[in-house]
């Protein structure tokens, strides 16, 4: 994703390096919400890349293991480490997180942030643990949030607060000055993985709810829709209107307009 290759960046403004770039084939989710490639970054950094199928993939661990690494950042993936990976660099394993942990523990944070309509969200630097997201922190940012905002709107807000964070840290890494938190699991909340007919449009439900929806599946995730005469209606930007018009779903309490929108094949 994105976030990993920002990450990285952030790394070296912060005066690190890399000793080695793990990521997946390039056939491998091609479909994933925000996959990025970074091969043009790493040979601008001398940096070797791999590219497995899983991160716990033998040939993974042992590549690791090899190159003794003091710390490992897993940024970006939707796979969870193995304990044998979580072993393997010297110091531990580091993971970013878009919540203000421990809210939030799961999937589709940025999602659930603007489905729940959360005053705030924010991301958490934390080294990880054979649990989800349960391991102990090492920095968070707060973002806001309002009303009107959308998934783009905070996807680029995560993005900028995990270079903000990576940059705070990295000195703190290098001089082995790091302190840790351990969280406090009774604050713990749990959010679902989400699908893309998830994003579906209830007709028969709240214009709030479906204006609130539609921010939030918006661009980078797959859009809010509704199926209309054999296709599929893909809404990426709409707004609450007090009367119907071109371009309008009708609800039981107000009508969406439209601003953005797609047909693609159901």
């Amino acid at each position: 994703m994105q976030l990993g290759l920002s990450c990285m960046k952030a790394i070296y403004q912060a005066g690190g390096r890399l000793d080695l770039a793990i990521t997946l084939h390039d056939d491998k989710a091609v479909n994933k919400s925000g996959r990025t490639y970074i091969d043009e970054f790493c040979a601008e950094h001398d940096v070797p890349v791999h590219k497995c199928n899983h991160v716990n993939d033998t040939d993974v661990i042992e590549l690791i293991k090899a190159n003794e690494l003091d710390w490992l950042f897993i940024i970006g993936w939707s796979q969870i480490a193995s304990p044998e990976v979580l072993k393997a660099p010297k110091l531990g394993v580091l993971g970013a997180h878009p919540t203000l942990l421990p809210m939030g523990r799961g999937r589709a944070a940025i999602p659930w942030a603007i489905i729940k309509r959360l005053d705030k969200t924010g991301v958490t630097l934390f080294k990880l643990d054979e649990g989800v997201d349960t391991g102990e922190i090492l920095d968070q940012v707060e973002l806001p949030m309002g009303a009107d905002t959308t998934a783009t709107d905070l996807y680029h807000a995560v993005d900028d607060a995990h270079i903000s964070l990576i940059k705070k840290v990295v000195p703190q890494l290098l001089s082995n000055t790091v302190t840790l938190r351990v969280q406090d699991d009774s604050l713990a909340t749990i959010w679902p993985g989400r699908k893309s007919e998830d994003g579906e449009i209830d007709l028969n439900g709240s214009v709030h709810d479906a204006e609130c929806l539609v921010r939030a599946v918006t661009h980078p995730y797959p859009g809010a829709f509704v199926h209309r005469d054999g296709k599929k209606l893909v809404v990426w930007k709409a707004e609450m209107v007090e009367s119907s018009s071109d371009d309008c779903l009708e609800f039981k309490d107000g009508y969406l307009k439209l601003l953005d929108f797609e047909f693609t094949d159901a």
